[in-house]
């Protein structure tokens, strides 16, 4: 399958289960030496009574299966992941474009500072690194950095 084979939807509390699946696959591939700082149980019920529910959450599907998540709380883009299988083939850039759509104003995220490719991704699109922390912050204690997006005026 293609790009164009994939639809970007809000997500709908049925979404909940296959979501956090992608979240998991794709944490544990993109970053095996950061300890996720929840079980598979708390992160499923946290998509299920937080992120679904009351942010807007993004799915991308393709043949009924959910292969990619964006979640946004107003500005700030909390969380974007996909498949690992799904990796490099655009699915990210159109996810992006999508959260610039809903937030022209501008955006502002967190990544490790381990996960390089992330911030490959996010500098290719326009977001500035402004602050780094040692992770005492973050459920996870690991070191992150602060990203941030605004148009061009």
């Amino acid at each position: 399958m293609n790009r164009d084979d994939v639809l970007l939807r809000r997500a709908c509390d049925a979404d909940a289960g296959a979501a956090a699946d992608v979240w998991l696959r794709s944490f544990a591939a993109a970053l095996p030496t950061v300890r996720c700082a929840h079980d598979e149980p708390a992160v499923r019920d946290w998509f299920a009574r937080v992120l679904v529910p009351r942010y807007e959450t993004w799915v991308a599907v393709t043949a009924n299966e959910v292969v990619g998540l964006l979640v946004l709380k107003d500005a700030e883009l909390k969380q974007l992941y996909l498949d690992p299988a799904w990796r490099g083939r655009g699915l990210g850039d159109r996810f992006m474009e999508l959260a610039k759509q809903r937030q022209p104003a501008g955006l502002t995220l967190w990544t490790f500072q381990v996960n390089e490719a992330a911030q490959r991704f996010y500098e290719r699109h326009g977001f500035i690194a402004v602050e780094r922390t040692d992770g005492l912050r973050n459920d996870e204690r690991e070191p992150d950095v602060r990203y941030i997006w605004q148009p061009q005026m």
